[in-house]
């Protein structure tokens, strides 16, 4: 199961990270890292982009960065 399947107001623990080098440091700087605890806050009204929340940072994220984030619920 991967981040882009949660619905707004639904949360997961990040269990693998599959995207290459430059978006995975983009991800360790936010906080996105496998055991992470995160939160989907919203998705916007054409399903493009999520917002999410990981302890008390929030950033968007397009559901094809999304898809390359593993989860478990």
């Amino acid at each position: 199961m991967t981040l882009n399947t949660l619905g707004k107001g639904q949360s997961a623990m990040i269990t693998i990270i599959t995207a290459g080098k430059e978006l995975r440091n983009r991800f360790n700087s936010f906080g996105v890292v496998k055991g992470a605890e995160v939160h989907v806050s919203q998705h916007t009204l054409a399903r493009q982009t999520m917002e999410i929340r990981i302890n008390k940072t929030r950033m968007a994220l397009r559901l094809s960065e999304a898809e390359k984030v593993g989860i478990i619920r």
